[in-house]
């Protein structure tokens, strides 16, 4: 008699923390990521007392957390999440206009900001995006960032791009047009470790610190060595 097929192991969720302080919303993103075959929610809490407590207990991969929660505010939350998990990311969920709150929001420590309104394929796409160590915007978002911060005057040096090798300048040039770490992967053949490892001493190499400053770094090296897309 054959031997039936041995049963496939589930896929290895990573776990999502909720803070919502709206019940309805909050059960129904719940229902909405555990249907994901990636994704499960391990917990939630209405304001930010709540969730430190149930952060610490249940060891989240991200935490979605939306602005205007009662008492302190999500934008203090992340600072605190970032001081008590500085490797816990931070995807903000909410009403309030990106325009004003998204830069706020990145410079508090979240690598996300996804507006209520938007469908729900968007905030799971910019959660999966945060878990592979990217930063998450809308487009509109992404380009007004750019525009107000560009000032080609100032770009990365000659001297730091100089230092990087040839592997290191070839990922430099992708994230500047824009290609998140998985993209880079898939384009150069690399494993997204290896990929994370050349970023990390590009950052080194270029003095600066943080995803979103090597992207405007990289886009401003772009613009002032006028390359064409």
């Amino acid at each position: 008699m054959n031997k039936l097929p041995a049963p496939q192991p589930a896929p290895n969720k990573r776990r999502v923390f909720l803070v919502e302080d709206h019940p309805v919303t909050r059960r129904g993103l719940g229902l909405l990521i555990d249907q994901e075959a990636d994704l499960m929610v391990c917990g939630q809490a209405a304001a930010a007392v709540a969730a430190l407590m149930g952060i610490q207990t249940t060891k989240p991969d991200v935490v979605i957390v939306d602005i205007a929660i009662p008492g302190r505010d999500g934008l203090e939350l992340i600072k605190d999440m970032g001081e008590l998990h500085p490797q816990l990311p931070t995807v903000v969920l909410s009403v309030l206009d990106e325009t004003i709150y998204a830069h706020r929001a990145l410079q508090a420590g979240a690598r996300g900001y996804v507006m209520k309104r938007e469908p729900v394929e968007q905030l799971l796409t910019a959660v999966r995006e945060v878990l592979a160590g990217e930063v998450y915007l809308s487009a509109a978002m992404r380009k007004q960032l750019l525009l107000t911060s560009l000032d080609l005057s100032h770009p990365v040096s000659d001297f730091g791009v100089k230092l990087l090798s040839d592997r290191e300048l070839e990922i430099f040039r992708l994230v500047g047009e824009g290609f998140g770490t998985q993209k880079i992967a898939a384009t150069l053949n690399l494993s997204i470790s290896t990929v994370e490892t050349h970023r990390t001493h590009i950052k080194e190499k270029l003095g600066v610190k943080h995803a979103p400053d090597l992207v405007r770094e990289a886009v401003l090296w772009l613009q002032s060595q006028n390359y064409k897309q």
